[in-house]
């Protein structure tokens, strides 16, 4: 995310070695409220009828936006270089009780 007050601030960012690992996800389920974004990231395999929340992410609206921005820019980036996207649409019926999400 970019620094808005000093944009010519660096900031020292420390990767421990457990979260670079990373957690596969092949599922994303987005939820707001008036004051932030909420990313349930989800892996889900086919014939598995329950799945879990692998890891969630917490965002104000503003840092939402600007993460949209940098997946739209990143995105671009990558098809420029490797082709288009084919977008797989998918409907995968869940239900956790909550109003309608995107992913």
């Amino acid at each position: 995310m970019e620094n808005i007050d000093n944009p010519n601030q660096e900031i020292n960012i420390e990767l421990d070695a457990s979260i670079a690992e990373g957690i596969y996800s092949n599922l994303a389920i987005i939820s707001h409220s008036p004051n932030e974004f909420i990313i349930d990231f989800i892996s889900i395999m086919p014939g598995v009828p329950k799945a879990r929340v692998r890891s969630r992410i917490i965002l104000t609206p503003q840092n939402a936006k600007r993460l949209m921005k940098a997946l739209e820019n990143n995105i671009r980036t990558f098809e420029q270089s490797h082709g288009t996207i084919k977008d797989q649409n998918q409907n995968i019926p869940f239900s956790f009780g909550t109003p309608t999400a995107q992913a």
